[in-house]
């Protein structure tokens, strides 16, 4: 049996994850992605003790 009906799956799901549109909370995708260390403290600088202007 060939791959036809396989690969015929995988390009709908394809076309499906690039055209459909998708509500996407930006803010919260940033939170997930970034690490502790990249996020500031209410001081001025980040949880490794730096100043932000250092950098």
């Amino acid at each position: 049996m060939g791959r036809g009906r396989a690969k015929a799956k995988q390009t709908k799901v394809a076309r499906q994850l690039k055209y459909s549109s998708h509500d996407i909370d930006l803010d919260r995708l940033r939170e997930e992605l970034t690490t502790p260390y990249d996020r500031p403290s209410d001081d001025g600088t980040d949880t490794r003790g730096e100043s932000l202007a250092d950098r």
